[in-house]
C-alpha cells in the first residue's frame, strides 16, 4: 500500500510536470507526470532507477542520465506521459554493490556478471510500488519506455498494465565505456537496442 505525501509543479529543461512523492513503508518513489493520463490507455511510462554516479555525479561510464532526459523530451513531444522514479541504486542492490562493481566491469565483464561476482543477484529490482502508483494515477495502461525485455515482464508480473512493451529509448553511445556497456546489454542482458523495423 503507498501513501502520497506531497504534490506541486515543477519546471524541468522539458516543460512543467507534476511532481508526486509517494511512500510504500519503507522508502519514496516519484511520480512525475506530464499532461492528463487519468483514464487514458496507451500511456508513455518510464520506469527509472535511481542511478546517483549518472544523475548527480555526471558519470560517463552508464547511460542513466541520457535515459532519462531522453525519455522526458519524447513524453513532452507527445504531450502525455509518465516517469516513475523508484529507489533501485545499483539495480537495487544498493550503492555498494554499484561502487564495487565497477572495477569489475573494467576487466571486460558486464554489469550483470559483475554483479554475479560480488555475489548479488544479476536485477534485485522490484516493481510492485510502480503497479501502485499507476493505479494511483488511474492510468488504464502503459507503452512501457524501454529496451530491456526482462524489465517488461517484470513488470507485468509485478501488475503493471503493460499493453507494449517494445518503445525504443534509443541514445548513441558518446564513449568507449557506453559503448561497451550497449554491446553487453545486446549480447549478455538481450537488450533490443536496434530501431524498431
Amino acid at each position: 500500500m503507498i501513501k502520497e505525501l506531497a504534490r506541486g509543479q515543477l519546471e524541468t529543461l522539458c516543460g512543467e510536470w507534476t511532481h508526486i512523492v509517494y511512500w510504500d513503508g519503507m522508502q519514496q518513489a516519484i511520480a512525475m507526470v506530464y499532461g492528463d493520463v487519468a483514464g487514458q490507455e496507451d500511456v508513455l511510462c518510464r520506469v527509472h532507477s535511481s542511478c546517483i554516479t549518472a544523475h548527480v555525479f555526471l558519470s560517463t561510464e552508464c547511460d542513466c542520465r541520457e535515459q532519462l532526459a531522453i525519455t522526458m523530451e519524447y513524453i513532452r513531444e507527445q504531450g502525455r506521459g509518465v516517469v516513475l522514479w523508484l529507489d533501485h541504486e545499483g539495480r537495487a542492490n544498493g550503492m555498494m554493490a554499484h561502487i564495487a562493481s565497477q572495477s569489475i566491469k573494467r576487466t571486460g565483464v558486464s554489469q550483470s556478471e559483475a554483479y554475479e561476482q560480488l555475489g548479488y543477484p544479476r536485477d534485485s529490482r522490484r516493481y510492485f510500488v510502480a503497479s501502485e502508483m499507476l493505479k494511483d494515477l488511474q492510468v488504464k495502461s502503459i507503452v512501457v519506455m524501454t529496451n530491456n525485455p526482462l524489465k517488461v515482464e517484470a513488470l507485468r508480473s509485478a501488475g503493471l498494465p503493460v499493453v507494449h512493451g517494445d518503445r525504443r529509448v534509443m541514445i548513441e553511445p558518446t564513449n568507449d565505456l557506453l559503448k561497451k556497456q550497449y554491446s553487453d546489454k545486446l549480447y549478455v542482458d538481450n537488450h533490443f537496442l536496434e530501431d524498431p523495423a
